[in-house]
């Protein structure tokens, strides 16, 4: 080895002091970097953002159903304010962005039926559905020149626990630390697991197909799902240029056994398949993109914080896709975990302080482990077909869509509008 080659590989080892270190450059991860990089004090942080990824770009957006990304989110207004607040949601809005303003829920298994309107709660949309790569574009539009050290490519090789506090290596030979190591690096964390969190995971024994298609009728700016025998499936509306209103993003939770034998179908096949699922409440599923399928396990690590570590996302808890509600989970934990971390720093706290991580723990475990049980009784009244049960909850469901003033309250909340700091 020559000298420049030892050089260069001792400074690579010689560690490079942060003050936060996020790990996950995923929207959970960038969202907190986007965040933190808004510093109200007059010392700015020294952060770093690793993730094992490129940056990402704006795609070329056409119009088909092979061209939107198979991944979409259903942002509350909670989440949306969040975005607004650290500089991405303009970005997103200007690009594609299909606000809804109805949702329709109905039980294949009888009559139940629920309808929500915005404008039972007077607001212009109950949520937005956002594809993930242009949020994710977004964000990583705004990190350039916000003063975060951007380490794109870079995969976290080990972690340590040292007297200066958490210790990460990097692929490449360098070394990270910082009083304080933020993952948001999804629900394989490989920080949870190094750092020794536990968790509590089970499987729902479903796997989710996830993918666009287009519709002969409009799809009315609805979301729409149905309760199968099998599992839920949902169209979430889907923004076009020319508002005819016929793109949606499917998400259809099924059995191995079933989710097999759709996969393996042709597109035509699927489509119709698709179709009978749905009773044909848009008309015919005239096409499909790329279909992508996922399995569906549940994760909660029963605490989010050990000493100079925090779970937040999906590497803190993941839910069912039901309600699309993990991404907001993830985004309401990055705006609280801000606030405490600001907070702290306004009292001259430092980040990685007990009592600042333990005030975010309070705020958050709370909301996630309701939130999940919701998730994980909804899933399970749905696939009981014990007659007594069919019949209270289609009863149930009829009684709740005429009782305005609780429904009030659940859209209130599902938007996040009642979560106050």
């Amino acid at each position: 080895m020559d000298n420049s080659s030892a050089n260069t590989s001792s400074a690579n080892t010689a560690p490079q002091q942060f003050d936060l270190l996020i790990v996950g450059g995923g929207l959970a991860g960038a969202a907190l970097a986007l965040a933190m990089s808004l510093n109200s004090t007059s010392t700015p942080l020294r952060i770093a953002l690793i993730e094992g990824g490129p940056l990402q770009t704006w795609p070329e957006l056409e119009e088909s159903v092979y061209d939107y990304d198979a991944r979409v989110s259903a942002l509350t207004d909670a989440s949306r304010q969040l975005l607004d607040e650290i500089g991405v949601w303009p970005l997103v809005a200007a690009q594609r962005v299909c606000g809804y303003r109805d949702m329709d829920v109905w039980d294949a298994e009888g009559t139940g039926h629920i309808h929500f309107s915005a404008e039972e709660v007077q607001r212009p949309a109950l949520g937005h559905i956002v594809e993930n790569r242009l949020v994710l574009a977004a964000m990583h539009q705004c990190l350039q020149g916000c003063g975060v050290s951007l380490m794109f490519g870079c995969k976290v090789a080990s972690f340590q626990r040292s007297h200066d506090g958490p210790r990460l290596s990097l692929a490449d030979g360098r070394v990270l630390t910082a009083p304080l190591v933020a993952a948001a690096d999804g629900a394989r964390s490989k920080i949870r697991e190094w750092a020794g969190f536990d968790t509590r995971e089970w499987d729902y024994h479903h796997h989710a197909i996830a993918c666009t298609v287009e519709t002969s009728l409009p799809h009315q700016a609805t979301a729409w799902q149905r309760f199968l025998p099998e599992g839920p499936l949902a169209f979430l509306p889907l923004a076009d240029a020319n508002a005819e209103q016929r793109y949606c993003s499917i998400v259809w939770s099924a059995k191995p056994e079933l989710n097999q034998q759709l996969m393996a179908m042709n597109d035509q096949d699927f489509c119709h398949a698709l179709g009978r699922a749905f009773e044909h409440r848009l008309g015919d599923v005239m096409a499909c993109g790329k279909r992508v399928s996922f399995p569906l396990r549940q994760r909660h690590a029963p605490e989010y914080v050990q000493d100079g570590v925090v779970l937040l996302g999906d590497a803190a808890h993941s839910i069912h896709p039901l309600a699309g509600q993990g991404i907001n989970l993830g985004f309401a934990d990055v705006k609280v975990l801000a606030e405490e971390l600001k907070r702290g720093q306004a009292r001259q706290l430092t980040l990685n302080d007990a009592s600042v991580l333990g005030r975010y723990q309070r705020r958050r475990k709370g909301d996630n482990l309701a939130m999940m049980a919701a998730m994980e009784g909804f899933q399970h009244l749905f696939e009981t077909p014990a007659m007594p049960l069919r019949l209270l909850r289609n009863t149930g469901m009829r009684w709740l869509d005429a009782a305005l003033p609780l429904k009030r309250q659940i859209i209130a909340k599902a938007m996040g509008l009642s979560d106050k700091p």
